[in-house]
């Protein structure tokens, strides 16, 4: 199998790259850069710019309003976005009910949602954890009964990443409790975050930030055309969209940018009298996660050859799996080492700005303070879009026939 790229791919990728330099704010650049979420003002205003580019959806067909990309160019995109670092568009939109809605759903709900979606004028959060069922999802518990041409769903999600800033969340509801197997029985709903009856709690994490919440439904009315496909066949559609997240989760040019960034760092850090970059052992355990780092790439490279040889294939990929446990690892062992690098300037506090009325320079650098509450903050990688232990189970299944 040939990887290496094509004259046309890497001409792509310098056009994806002119784009994003001539393009992005500084500020969002910096902030992306420090570890930090970028504003939702930051993140609309880059989605609306690849909104005008026509690169907003770029895993979306051109009947659908998407480039048409190839997966090779899907691929050199997300990356050149990551190594910025530059905002990927509205994930729950563009990356997971956008295709959902394209393979299971309606025209009327194409012709209802994609345009929102593409333009980012309708933001998007995922409803599928609940207390008791995070890694066994089919667990569920969150109820759709219906009642004439409405649902009334009652029950809880939580972990719902940015739901504060959403219209509109994709939810599993369970719509038939007697069904003979979990998996089955289960809706894909698209609901309207303005409903009455939801109220949304925000969950402050270890690292002091608000980016997942809770959201409760009572007795919430949701129409009996946003059901997405067959009201018992919501396990497919769940199936099909986290296939596409993990292989996602690879993130391979997000950590070959914080890898960049560790080695400037570590070059100007002292440590005993000479750069922490010198030391024997930090370069031994920065040139393991390296190697690590180019043979995830080499492998997400192969899933996406294989990719581009089944064009039109809905089937997941169990590889996608492989992708999310390995990409999670590699990003984990960089924050570590970044924690290493700030010493004891990591337990001070990251600040936005300087307090009113401070005439004192900055002692501790930005990305020193951000070091510890990265580092806590990505122990969540390794348990979202599916546990890596999960994910291990998949595999064993799938490669071995375990």
């Amino acid at each position: 199998m040939d990887l290496r790229f094509t004259a046309e791919e890497r001409a792509f990728r310098t056009e994806v790259r002119d784009f994003i330099d001539r393009t992005l704010p500084d500020e969002t650049r910096a902030r992306m850069a420090s570890g930090r979420t970028p504003t939702k003002q930051q993140w609309g205003w880059w989605h609306g710019r690849l909104y005008e580019q026509g690169w907003s959806v770029p895993d979306w067909a051109k009947e659908h309003g998407g480039p048409g990309w190839t997966p090779v160019q899907r691929y050199i995109f997300r990356e050149e976005l990551q190594q910025a670092p530059a905002p990927q568009p509205q994930q729950f939109g563009t990356m997971m009910v956008g295709p959902v809605i394209i393979a299971f759903g309606s025209e009327a709900q194409k012709r209802r949602f994609l345009p929102g979606i593409r333009s980012g004028a309708e933001w998007w959060c995922q409803g599928f954890s609940e207390p008791g069922a995070g890694s066994d999802l089919a667990s569920l518990k969150t109820s759709a009964r219906r009642v004439d041409d409405h649902y009334i769903v009652n029950g809880q999600k939580t972990w719902t990443t940015l739901a504060h800033w959403a219209d509109w969340i994709f939810a599993l509801v369970r719509t038939d409790p007697a069904a003979p197997k979990k998996q089955e029985g289960i809706g894909f709903l698209l609901i309207d975050m303005k409903s009455p009856g939801i109220t949304v709690r925000p969950i402050v994490t270890i690292d002091g930030e608000h980016e997942i919440n809770e959201v409760f439904f009572d007795d919430v009315k949701v129409p009996v055309e946003n059901m997405v496909g067959d009201e018992r066949r919501g396990w497919d559609c769940a199936k099909f969209l986290l296939s596409n997240e993990r292989t996602g989760q690879a993130r391979v040019g997000m950590s070959k940018e914080r890898i960049r960034r560790l080695k400037r760092i570590a070059s100007e850090t002292p440590a005993g009298g000479r750069p922490l970059i010198e030391d024997i052992r930090f370069r031994e355990r920065l040139a393991a996660v390296e190697v690590e780092l180019k043979a995830l790439e080499i492998t997400t490279m192969r899933v996406v050859a294989a990719e581009q040889k089944a064009l039109g294939a809905r089937k997941p990929d169990p590889a996608s799996s492989l992708l999310k446990v390995k990409g999670s690892e590699i990003l984990q062992s960089i924050s570590a080492l970044m924690v290493e690098a700030a010493g004891p300037y990591g337990i001070a506090a990251p600040m936005e700005e300087a307090p009113e009325g401070a005439n004192e320079p900055e002692i501790v650098p930005d990305w020193a303070a951000m070091a510890q509450p990265i580092w806590m903050n990505w122990r969540k990688l390794s348990i979202y879009g599916g546990t890596n232990e999960i994910q291990r189970n998949i595999m064993a299944k799938a490669f071995l026939g375990l």
